[in-house]
């Protein structure tokens, strides 16, 4: 197993789940203070990650290629299989048209400055799909290799906003308390899906083989990375702006705006605007990446020229119609995303865990672990996340209460935020 690929697939899974809605967050939590969001997110954190580790415990027992649709099918028959697929294609289709849209807004607007070309709105967007759709086509090779530059020039500038802003922390910013406890429950969903990966694990699975360990590492280094990011982030942002101006800036312009001013210095906001480009680009990178392998799975379609771009086109030409023609209809989409991704991040990888288990603990005693791959690296001894029931039970339990506030929030009971 090389430690290029090791790394490669870290950074994406880091990429994947470090998006521009990264800086939404001070915005989410603000109401909550930074002890309280800080500990939140943790506990969001630790949880994703054992609902990731259970991925791999159903992987190990899979052949290498094996998606989500493969996977929900052996261990949870055909009704398991068509909630798997509806989860994962709601959730990503819309992702994706999200990207688009975003990225194609982008990409006009520095064609527009930079060059100073006066084109249709269409065009950019057209444009960002071509080129990101090219990269995921060729393969996750080469979506490693754009990831690893892009995700080199999101930490510059990141830096740069850290050193801008730190200097101006104030520590009793952040000892401000919850402003009410029932903040806490909403601003669950917001910060559960920024935490989201999951649907990128079978593609690494695949780049990297069945090597469990190295797995494991990916999966514990690429989604800590996003918590440390996150968590600096929180202290940058919370620690210059006290509760009352975060609660005001009802938009990420506004809150960018008030940055910015207190600081005196417009490179507040053009590092900002350079990494939400950078974090899109990523995100969609690694979001469309699980889409296409999850896509080429569902069609059985070869790994030849021919077959791959036939998937690009059932992968990228419906999110960007959507992205073209149907705008409102993927933003009212992402207002379920919490849902989907509860489904496919912890009720998913819950389910297939529970009857994987069943099935080991019923063979006859003295015979090997069942398993369909064919991979020469997978171990004779059976990898087993730790915590038994129990701890399915918990991860369980939670889910229920992130639909629940994402719910309550849709009918107004409790307040929105983000």
């Amino acid at each position: 197993m090389s430690m290029s690929k090791t790394f490669g697939s870290t950074l994406i899974i880091a990429g994947t789940t470090i998006g521009a809605g990264m800086l939404a967050l001070p915005l989410a939590s603000a109401g909550l203070g930074f002890t309280a969001a800080t500990l939140t997110m943790v506990g969001i954190w630790a949880l994703m990650i054992y609902t990731a580790l259970l991925m791999l415990e159903v992987h190990q027992h899979a052949d290498k290629n094996a998606t989500l649709h493969t996977l929900a099918h052996q261990l949870l028959g055909r009704k398991g299989q068509v909630i798997a697929s509806f989860a994962m294609m709601f959730l990503f289709y819309a992702l994706c048209a999200a990207y688009i849209a975003g990225g194609g807004s982008q990409l006009n607007d520095k064609l527009t400055n930079w060059m100073g070309l006066d084109l249709a709105p269409q065009v950019g967007t057209v444009g960002f799909t071509v080129i990101i759709a090219t990269v995921v086509s060729i393969g996750t090779h080469s979506v490693d290799m754009v990831n690893r530059v892009l995700f080199t020039l999101k930490v510059i500038a990141l830096a740069v906003m850290f050193v801008l802003l730190m200097p101006h922390v104030q520590a009793v910013n952040l000892v401000e308390m919850p402003i009410q406890k029932g903040l806490i429950i909403s601003a669950l969903p917001v910060i559960f899906t920024s935490f989201g990966f999951h649907g990128s694990i079978p593609s690494i699975v695949r780049y990297v083989g069945l090597d469990i360990k190295a797995l494991r590492k990916i999966m514990v280094v690429g989604s800590a990375t996003p918590l440390i990011v996150y968590i600096l982030w929180q202290v940058a942002s919370q620690g210059v702006l006290g509760q009352p101006d975060l609660m005001a800036s009802t938009t990420l312009g506004s809150f960018i705006a008030t940055l910015s001013n207190i600081l005196h210095n417009p490179l507040v906001s053009q590092s900002v605007s350079v990494f939400a480009d950078l974090a899109l680009a990523t995100s969609f990178l690694g979001v469309s990446l699980g889409l296409f392998d999850f896509i080429s799975d569902i069609l059985n379609r070869d790994n030849q020229v021919k077959g791959r771009m036939q998937t690009a086109l059932v992968t990228f030409i419906p999110p960007l119609c959507f992205a073209l023609f149907y705008p409102q209809g993927f933003i009212m989409a992402l207002g379920y995303a919490a849902i989907a991704l509860v489904i496919l991040a912890i009720f998913l990888p819950v389910a297939m865990v529970r009857a994987q288990r069943k099935q080991i603990n019923t063979l006859p005693v003295g015979k090997e672990t069942h398993t369909t791959t064919t991979d020469k690296e997978i171990k004779t001894t059976t990898y087993q996340v730790r915590g038994g029931t129990p701890a399915l039970i918990t991860v369980t339990s939670i889910g229920i209460l992130i639909i629940s506030a994402q719910l309550l929030q849709m009918i107004g009971v409790i307040p929105s935020v983000g």
